[in-house]
């Protein structure tokens, strides 16, 4: 069965209560108690999204983030009590998409989550051919990025990132131009931006330390280049 969202969290009443909210709506909702659970879901069914928690009973939700990006390409949104700054890059780090802190007001995270779906809805099925920069090269009808022939699995932000700049090779993208397009929110933190685009370096730069492609325009923001 095809949901849009999936709720992997150990508090019970608060997933179902959520799932139920969105269920009210026009976002269909399943949730999940267990990490076990979790990987069990997807062999017979698909979600267009993930909200997952960090403190699962007995296990970890950085752990199932990690098990999930082996073989799932859809946006995963951390929940969590947990407010550190370290808590949230961590999750960035290991493939997550976003951080919303627990607790959390269901109409708000409704509206979050409808904005995620329409983005990363179209954000894979752009128009046109394809984008080559030297060996990389990027299938907008399929959203598979390709680097030497070999195929390179990317996060839904890390794709929509890369395409974005993509599309604007060769000119200096400003931070807040980045965070206004790509995220499209105004108040995404530096820390995020950079942890995904190093996450981009580590997987298309032949030495992420010295980057040749995806340049830093110190203090205004970033440069794909081609030439």
């Amino acid at each position: 069965m095809k949901y849009s969202v999936l709720i992997i969290d150990d508090e019970r009443e608060l997933a179902e209560s959520t799932a139920e909210y969105f269920n009210l709506f026009d976002v269909t909702a399943c949730c999940v108690f267990t990490a076990e659970d979790g990987l069990r879901f997807f062999e017979e069914n698909e979600t267009d999204l993930i909200l997952l928690d960090i403190n699962l009973q007995g296990d970890s939700g950085f752990a199932l983030c990690r098990r999930l990006r082996e073989s799932v390409d859809v946006p995963i949104l951390f929940i969590s009590a947990r407010s550190s700054e370290d808590d949230m890059v961590a999750a960035l780090n290991i493939g997550g998409d976003d951080y919303i802190c627990k607790p959390y007001s269901l109409n708000v995270l409704y509206a979050k989550v409808k904005a995620v779906l329409k983005r990363y809805g179209g954000s894979r099925t752009s128009a046109g051919q394809g984008i080559c920069i030297e060996d990389i090269v990027i299938d907008c009808s399929t959203g598979i990025v390709t680097r030497k022939g070999q195929e390179v699995r990317m996060t839904a932000m890390e794709y929509k990132l890369l395409f974005y700049m993509a599309q604007n090779r060769d000119r200096v993208i400003t931070k807040q131009e980045l965070f206004d397009h790509v995220w499209e929110e105004p108040f995404v933190s530096d820390g995020t931006l950079n942890v995904h685009i190093r996450h981009l370096r580590e997987k298309l730069e032949a030495d992420p330390d010295k980057p040749r492609r995806i340049k830093t325009i110190w203090g205004v923001g970033y440069m794909l280049n081609t030439v």
